[in-house]
């Protein structure tokens, strides 16, 4: 594998008695595309919020091109997180903000930008997936679910980021528009050439979206390989997910009558 971008060396993260990340170590190569799988609870996204340092890790290392990210306070926090676009789970929409005022919150917010050009790169972005600008007007609660999450795409990549974090993209959306904005995501990270990290229960999107797939399991990462080879992999945990069988080595607590 070619040298990681992003890079998470036996990272850690205890809440009181609850170990939720147990050492995670984990490696991106820059543009690649790695989708971590696994089941709730299992420590996905307390690890995004590790990287992202919405969380501090108890011990651990996370370097992003090299450089040490823990700890990062001021100035340098604030540049570094504005490398980073994010697409959450239900897209996280202000619904007090029109579309384009969605797509252009971390312009204006976050970089100060004019509110005229800020709605240029706006309009331009809700193109870039499929949207026309008349949609800018309009406010959330006009929206379907499918079109929700596309302009959420559209605010994630509204500053060309270089890393882009997709929590949960498929979530609530039929399989016909789970696969429109997987199609979506593939585009837009092929044209940014952007590192990306998602985390997901589909495995047909992390199939289409993924170059790498990794399972995290009781926070840690129990198999890491290229997309193509997950199905031939040998790890029955990792089997058992991607079959949805209720029988192998994963047992979930279900009260029996």
């Amino acid at each position: 594998m070619a040298e990681g971008y992003i890079e998470l060396y036996n990272v850690k993260k205890s809440f009181g008695p609850k170990h939720v990340l147990n050492g995670v170590t984990l490696s991106v190569p820059r543009g690649h595309s790695l989708v971590v799988i696994g089941g709730s609870g299992t420590g996905k996204s307390v690890m995004l919020k590790c990287i992202l340092g919405l969380l501090h890790p108890d011990s651990g290392s996370i370097r992003i091109a090299g450089e040490e990210v823990v700890g990062l306070k001021g100035k340098a926090r604030d540049d570094y997180l504005a490398r980073f676009g994010m697409l959450f789970q239900g897209a996280a929409l202000f619904d007090s903000l029109s579309v384009w005022e969605n797509v252009a919150f971390g312009l204006i917010q976050g970089r100060h930008m004019a509110r005229a050009k800020a709605r240029d790169i706006a309009i331009d972005k809700l193109g870039q997936v499929g949207l026309g600008p008349e949609v800018g007007n309009l406010f959330p609660a006009e929206l379907s679910g499918g079109m929700q999450k596309r302009v959420g795409l559209a605010r994630a990549i509204a500053a060309d980021p270089e890393i882009i974090f997709f929590d949960e993209p498929t979530t609530g959306l039929d399989p016909i528009m789970a696969d429109v904005i997987n199609n979506l995501i593939v585009d837009c990270v092929k044209r940014l050439g952007a590192t990306t990290v998602s985390i997901t229960h589909d495995m047909a999107s992390a199939r289409k979206i993924a170059d790498d797939i990794a399972m995290i399991f009781k926070g840690e990462i129990i198999w890491q390989g290229a997309a193509k080879t997950i199905d031939h992999g040998g790890n029955p945990y990792v089997d058992q997910f991607i079959h949805g069988s209720a029988e192998g080595p994963i047992q979930m607590d279900v009260l029996k009558p």
